[in-house]
């Protein structure tokens, strides 16, 4: 209840104590999708859904397409302006630099999900094997901390693309 409270009030913070209520539920959904794929990885003999790039790929498309969805529900195909910069005759510069940008982050989003998930679930696997008591109790919380921060991160950079969706159809 803790973690939901402050993640609602982050959400307010980046997205804005009006629109919160609207899209709390998703970002809190990811949140808890993320964190509990991220901790299956922690049982042993259980494989992460977090563990497989097309899931996390999957997940950030859906970001991807929700946040621009947000941008053109709330400015109409006006929002596709900011593509060309805030003066037009530097447009043929900026059109090329923001779609790559804009294309970029479902991968940037999966990648860093899942090269981090990789990295902490194999440091907890060769930690257990090479010695199988008492010093993987440091790693499993370690392994704690790098899922929830990653569930963190991941909601985070979602909320900063609404907010930056939402604000460039107010601009």
């Amino acid at each position: 209840e803790v973690i939901a409270e402050k993640l609602y009030d982050l959400t307010k913070s980046f997205i804005g104590k009006d629109a919160a209520k609207q899209y709390y539920p998703l970002i809190g959904t990811i949140f808890i999708y993320i964190l509990f794929s991220n901790l299956i990885g922690l049982i042993p003999g259980m494989v992460p859904p977090t563990d497989n790039m097309n899931t996390n790929l999957a997940v950030g498309l859906f970001v991807f397409v929700y946040y621009n969805y947000v941008g053109i529900r709330a400015a109409g195909l006006s929002y596709l302006k900011h593509f060309l910069g805030p003066v037009w005759y530097i447009a043929w510069l900026l059109l090329p630099i923001e779609l790559v940008s804009h294309i970029v982050r479902p991968f940037s989003l999966s990648l860093r999900l899942f090269g981090n998930m990789q990295g902490d679930h194999m440091v907890l696997t060769v930690m257990t094997e090479l010695v199988p008591y008492v010093v993987p109790v440091a790693f499993y919380a370690l392994g704690i901390l790098v899922c929830f921060i990653q569930a963190f991160v991941f909601t985070l950079l979602t909320m900063v693309y609404i907010a930056m969706a939402r604000e460039t159809a107010h601009h």
